[in-house]
């Protein structure tokens, strides 16, 4: 199968990915890609490759500033890594996470924050944690002309509640409150819902209940689009990866010979040479 033939749209292909084509991946049983990104020049990468969807998480927290969960994060430096992303990006539908404490108070608040993304970033849709509690943040949003993922299964903005990193929907009763969550954000309005940490069966369960598209991380084989965060696809991180993660690279290798290399030329005055020279 081509690329072409695998796309999530008919060719020729689009400019700009759009919700629609993510919708079309669903009605034709494709598939299609979603990254994390938090800067311009990975965002152009990616680009470039055919990925479709770019998501600046919340995860920057994480990856970007340290932080041991992505709590800390405010919408102020969201937009920062949402504006780097969206111009570097040409093609690919960029999507962003409301940030903690950015719409759980209120309705008026999820429309406030979302609108403030868009105008501010140039993003072309957002992300919220949690199901049908905020279905009314969901289709006030929609109704204000602001795109949403809905995000259920392993919410990590609510981790303390949760008890940790843990997978949920691992028995029937719980895998049917997925899908009552997921119901919900379609109806209200959602084009996407995103499950984390979720077993296959139960994901598979959701996707078909619904008529927009899933994405999964963590969530098995069933959804219409899968997502990475890309320092763990790529291997730039240390440590334990979660289980859903595929390493298709070892950047950190690649960084930590590039760099050592450099400190070893300047220690020898190796470099700068003549031809690095004016």
């Amino acid at each position: 199968m081509t690329s072409e033939q695998s796309a999530p749209y008919s060719a020729p292909a689009p400019a700009r990915i759009r919700t629609h084509h993510l919708a079309q991946a669903k009605a034709d049983g494709r598939k299609f890609t979603m990254l994390t990104a938090y800067d311009a020049l990975m965002a152009e990468i990616f680009d470039a490759t055919g990925v479709e969807t770019l998501l600046v998480g919340d995860s920057a927290a994480n990856n970007m500033m340290g932080q041991s969960t992505t709590l800390p994060i405010t919408m102020d430096e969201m937009i920062v890594f949402a504006r780097s992303v969206t111009a570097g990006a040409r093609r690919a539908l960029v999507v962003v996470d409301l940030p903690f404490g950015s719409y759980e108070a209120s309705v008026e608040q999820a429309v406030t924050s979302g609108v403030r993304l868009m105008k501010e970033a140039g993003v072309h849709a957002v992300k919220l944690e949690g199901g049908a509690f905020y279905a009314d943040h969901v289709r006030a949003l929609t109704r204000a002309g602001v795109p949403v993922i809905g995000h259920i299964g392993f919410t990590p903005q609510s981790e303390h509640a949760l008890g940790g990193y843990r997978v949920q929907g691992r028995n029937d009763e719980a895998a049917a409150a997925l899908i009552e969550d997921a119901r919900a954000l379609e109806s209200a309005g959602a084009f996407c819902v995103l499950m984390e940490m979720v077993p296959a069966k139960a994901a598979r369960r959701v996707d078909e209940a619904l008529t927009i598209p899933t994405i999964g991380i963590g969530a098995g084989p069933a959804t219409t689009g899968q997502v990475l965060v890309w320092q763990d696809m790529l291997g730039l991180r240390s440590g334990r990866l979660p289980r859903f993660v595929k390493q298709y690279a070892d950047l950190r290798s690649v960084v930590h010979d590039a760099v050592t290399a450099y400190r070893e030329d300047v220690a020898s005055a190796s470099f700068p040479s003549d031809e690095h020279s004016f």
